[in-house]
C-alpha cells in the first residue's frame, strides 16, 4: 500500500489568530500550471488569484513563494491567507470559565461563532481566545451554533485534540442546555423527543423526516410565568444540527428568538445584535481522557427574555 504524504507545518504564521489555508493540489494532468489550477478552483476570480502571486502571498512547504508559471505537481501542498471579509466586532465578552495545560473551557456570548467559516472569520471565539491568551495552537473540541450563548470546550495541544473529540463523538459528554420559550399547559412534560433529522447542504433549516430517529433531547419544565413563558431544561442525547431547535419547534413552543423555526426571517442587517436565540449551553460535565478529571462547568449566562421579556423584546 502506498503511503501517503504527511502533512509539512504550516509556513506562514497565523493572522490574527485564524491560520492559514492550506491546500494540497490533487491528482490530475488538467492543469499546466498552478496558477491554472487555482484560478478555477478559487472563487476569487483572475485578477486576485494573479495578485496573490504577484505579491508573494502564495508559498510552498519551504515558505518560498511560489511562481504562477510553477509546473503543475499533484500532491504539491501550498499556503495562503485569504483577506478576511469586513465583519462587525461581537461586542460581548467571551468569559473563560477553566484553563489548564490541556483545555480551555469558554462562556460564548449570541452571535460569536465558534471556528472561522463563512463571513465569520476574526470574529470567532477560537480567532480570539488565540489572540487574548497567546494561544496559537488552540483548537476547538466541538462546535456551538453561533447564535447559541454558552460553554465551549478547547484544546490546548494538537496532539490531545483528538482525544477530546472522541468524547463527543462517543457522547460521554454530558450537556444540558436552557431556553426561554411560550409555556403550554397542554404539553405533557417532562419526556424523551426522538424523531429523525436531516440537514442538507445549502439549505438553512433541518427537517424531521420519517424513519429511523437519530436525534433524541429529554424536554424538561423548569419553570413558568403567567405572561406565557417558560424555561426550560434541555438534555441532548444526540447532536444533530439545530437538534434543539428544531424538537421544541416540533413541540408548538418554538425557542424565543429564532430565526429558522418556525419560519425563516428576514437575514438580520450586519451589527443587529438584538433579540438573541434564547438558547443557552448551561452546563458540560465529562471526564478529562487526559487527566482522568471529572470536570463540571457551568455557564454564568443569563437569557435576557427570562428576567426582562419586554427589554429583550424592544433589544435593549
Amino acid at each position: 500500500m502506498r503511503r501517503r504524504r504527511p502533512i509539512p507545518p504550516p509556513p506562514l504564521p497565523q493572522r490574527d489568530g485564524v491560520d492559514p489555508v492550506r491546500l494540497r493540489l490533487p491528482a490530475g494532468d488538467r492543469w499546466a500550471t498552478v496558477r491554472e489550477h487555482l484560478v478555477q478552483r478559487l472563487s476569487a476570480g483572475p485578477g486576485v488569484v494573479d495578485g496573490m502571486f504577484t505579491a508573494g502571498l502564495i508559498v510552498g512547504a519551504d515558505g518560498r513563494p511560489v511562481p504562477a508559471e510553477t509546473p503543475y505537481a499533484p500532491g504539491m501542498f501550498l499556503w495562503f491567507h485569504r483577506e478576511p471579509p469586513a465583519e462587525v466586532p461581537v461586542p460581548f465578552p467571551l468569559e473563560v470559565v477553566h484553563r489548564d495545560e490541556h483545555i480551555v473551557v469558554a462562556d460564548k456570548p449570541h452571535f460569536l461563532a465558534t471556528t472561522p467559516r463563512g463571513g465569520h472569520v476574526v470574529q470567532t471565539a477560537l480567532a480570539r481566545l488565540r489572540r487574548e491568551l497567546g494561544v496559537p495552537e488552540l483548537g476547538a473540541a466541538h462546535r456551538l451554533d453561533r447564535l447559541t450563548a454558552g460553554l465551549v470546550l478547547f484544546t490546548v495541544r494538537p496532539g490531545e485534540r483528538g482525544a477530546y473529540q472522541t468524547l463527543f463523538r462517543d457522547r460521554l459528554v454530558r450537556k444540558e442546555y436552557e431556553a426561554v420559550a411560550p409555556y403550554d399547559p397542554a404539553l405533557d412534560l417532562p419526556r424523551t423527543v426522538r424523531s429523525r433529522i436531516v440537514k442538507e447542504r445549502g439549505v438553512l433549516t433541518a427537517e424531521e423526516v420519517g424513519g429511523e430517529p437519530n436525534a433524541v433531547t429529554r424536554v424538561e419544565l423548569a419553570e413558568h410565568r403567567a405572561d406565557g413563558l417558560a424555561r426550560y431544561r434541555l438534555v441532548p442525547g444526540t447532536g444533530q444540527t439545530h437538534q434543539l431547535r428544531v424538537h421544541m419547534n416540533a413541540l408548538g413552543v418554538p425557542i424565543l428568538g429564532d430565526p429558522l423555526y418556525p419560519e425563516v426571517a428576514a437575514p438580520a442587517p450586519a451589527g443587529d445584535f438584538r433579540r438573541p436565540l434564547q438558547l443557552l449551553a448551561r452546563k458540560l460535565e465529562f471526564t478529562d481522557p487526559v487527566t482522568g478529571v471529572e470536570h463540571r462547568f457551568t455557564s454564568g449566562r443569563t437569557l435576557a427574555a427570562w428576567p426582562s421579556h419586554e427589554d429583550w423584546a424592544a433589544g435593549q
